[in-house]
């Protein structure tokens, strides 16, 4: 052990930016006395209180405000399921169905609605744009204020409406869909108790804790790579993972996945935006 700590800080007597080097070079160490699931727990508690998500937060409150696009108009009267301009509590009940597109619509594709009808933006433009670019940065920062106005609020999602109750079937279906060249499924990591990847348990999305746990934690902050993640870009790397093509984005197939995660999550605790390894 002494000998490790005299590599430790003779390799790393500067600051250290990356707080994931720290985390990835002590977990050996951590081990030795904890399971690798306490250790990461751990790890989190430690940055909890410190959240880059709280930036996104903070900016997407600014942009819900402020006044954008051709029509120079804010989100402000942008009906997320709870009536123009209602925030808190609207992540909690979606996706669900909105009767002015008569779509199902999870967080994402409700917001590309509300900047194009108010707005004026060009929704088709920002849906082929990259994660992370251009109005795509902006939905991050808008998705993590409007989950943060839901934080500690149980999930509902509503299954009145034939359509819902049709896309949490689609879901179910895609979910246990084996494909790509791995020949494997959303369920073959998802759907039983006691999987593990790099050293994280993996939640069955099929019933709660689980669903809850898993649907209920994103959009969250990866500190592997410093950026946020919305729900759409969790389940597109779930589909590069499976060696499918990238989904369109906010394509009914995605927002048919997260109906079906959210609704098996009933009841569970939405802790987004969360913090990622």
């Amino acid at each position: 052990m002494k000998d490790m700590m005299k590599i430790f800080q003779a390799k790393w007597s500067r600051p250290i930016i990356g707080t994931h080097l720290v985390f990835g070079f002590l977990m050996p160490v951590w081990a030795q006395n904890k399971t690798s699931t306490e250790a990461i727990d751990e790890y989190r508690r430690m940055l909890a209180d410190g959240n880059p998500a709280e930036l996104y937060e903070a900016k997407g409150e600014g942009i819900w405000k402020q006044k954008r696009g051709p029509k120079n108009a804010s989100l402000e009267q942008c009906d997320l399921g709870k009536g123009p301009g209602v925030v808190k509590g609207a992540f909690v009940e979606l996706p669900r169905f909105f009767a002015d597109t008569k779509r199902v619509q999870d967080l994402e594709s409700r917001l590309l609605t509300c900047m194009e009808t108010l707005q004026g933006f060009n929704a088709a433009e920002i849906a082929k744009t990259d994660f992370g670019k251009g109005e795509q940065k902006t939905l991050e920062n808008l998705v993590a204020y409007i989950s943060a106005e839901s934080r500690g609020m149980k999930f509902n999602l509503p299954q009145s409406h034939p359509s819902e109750k049709q896309m949490y079937e689609v879901g179910k279906r895609i979910f246990f869909m084996r494909g790509g060249s791995m020949d494997f499924s959303c369920a073959t990591c998802h759907s039983t108790d006691g999987k593990r990847i790099r050293l994280q348990d993996l939640p069955d999305l099929t019933k709660n804790p689980g669903a809850a746990n898993g649907f209920g934690a994103w959009p969250a902050y990866r500190v592997s790579n410093g950026q946020l993640w919305s729900m759409q870009l969790r389940i597109n790397d779930c589909f590069r993972q499976q060696r499918f093509p990238y989904p369109i984005f906010a394509s009914d197939a995605t927002i048919a996945l997260g109906v079906y995660m959210g609704v098996n999550g009933k009841g569970g605790e939405s802790i987004a935006p969360a913090l990622k390894r």
